[in-house]
C-alpha cells in the first residue's frame, strides 16, 4: 500500500497566515503541520509517499522533506497541481505513482490523537473498495462544515452529505481515506462541482452506491488545522498540551 499527502489548496481560511507560505508548512506546537501527517502515515507502516501540492510556495516542501528518509519514507515523490481543482483531482495525479496498488490518502492539515493505523491494516486485510476513518462530532454547527454520513438502521454508510444543513448523524468524514486501485478511474468519471472542482465526497458516495464502502470511527481527538484560525490555533494547543500519533 503507498500514501498519498495532499498539501495543495490555496489556504484562504487561515490568511493572513497564508499569505507568505503554504498553510501546510505553518507549525503546530513544534514542527512543521505537514511534518505530523507524514508521521501519522508512517507509523501506520506505509514507508513508499507522494506529497502533492501547488502554488508558488512548492518548492518550500523539496526544502524542508527533501528524500524523506530522516522522517522515515524510503521513497518520496512530489505532485504538483497547477491550479485548485479540489481534492479528488488531486488525488488523480497520484495514478502512476499507485501504480496499481491501493492507497491511503491524508489530507495534511489532519492532526489526529491516536494511531492510524488499525484503519490501514483493517484495509489491507481486504483491499477492496473504500475504507473512510469518521469521527463522532456532536456540535450540529460544526457538522455543517463537513462531510456527514447517514447510516442505516445497521450501520452501513447510505450517502455522505456535504455540508449538510441538517446534520443526518453525528459523525464526520476526517480527511484520511484508504482506496483500492480502482481509485483512479471512479475519479476520470467525475464531473466539476458547483465550485468546479472535483470533489472526494463524489468518489466516496460512487464506493457507497457500489456497496463498497467500510468505515473506522476514530479514538480520540481529530482537528482540521486548515478549517479556521481558530482551528489552527485549537490544534496547536492540543498538541501542545497531549501529543499527536500516539499508539
Amino acid at each position: 500500500m503507498k500514501g498519498v499527502l495532499l498539501a495543495g489548496g490555496t489556504g484562504s481560511r487561515l490568511y493572513p497566515l497564508t499569505r507568505i507560505t503554504n498553510k501546510h508548512l505553518l507549525p503546530i506546537y513544534d514542527r512543521p503541520m505537514v511534518q505530523w501527517a507524514i508521521e501519522a502515515v508512517v507509523n501506520a507502516g506505509i514507508r513508499d509517499l507522494m506529497l502533492v501540492t501547488g502554488g508558488t510556495h512548492a518548492g518550500e516542501f523539496l526544502r524542508l522533506l527533501g528524500n524523506g528518509h530522516e522522517f522515515g519514507i524510503d521513497r518520496l515523490s512530489y505532485g504538483y497541481q497547477e491550479r485548485p481543482g479540489g481534492i479528488a483531482e488531486a488525488l488523480g495525479l497520484a495514478e502512476r505513482f499507485a501504480d496499481g496498488e491501493p492507497v491511503l490518502v491524508m489530507l495534511a492539515d489532519n492532526v489526529v490523537e491516536r494511531s492510524i493505523r488499525p484503519m490501514v491494516d483493517a484495509f489491507c486485510a481486504s483491499p477492496v473498495g473504500a475504507r473512510i476513518l469518521l469521527t463522532r462530532v456532536e456540535a450540529p454547527e460544526h457538522l455543517r462544515h463537513l462531510g456527514v454520513p447517514e447510516l442505516d438502521g445497521s450501520g452501513r454508510v447510505v450517502r455522505i452529505v456535504e455540508k449538510p444543513d441538517d446534520p443526518p448523524s453525528h459523525f464526520g468524514v476526517t480527511g484520511i481515506y484508504c482506496y483500492d486501485a480502482g481509485v483512479f478511474d471512479v475519479i476520470k468519471t467525475l464531473q466539476p462541482s458547483g465550485r468546479g472542482e472535483l470533489e472526494i465526497t463524489d468518489v466516496n458516495n460512487h464506493y457507497v452506491a457500489e456497496g463498497a464502502m467500510s468505515y473506522d470511527v476514530l479514538d480520540g481527538f481529530w482537528g482540521d488545522a486548515g478549517e479556521s484560525i481558530d482551528a489552527y490555533y485549537m490544534v496547536n494547543d492540543f498538541v501542545r498540551a497531549y501529543g499527536a500519533n500516539k499508539s
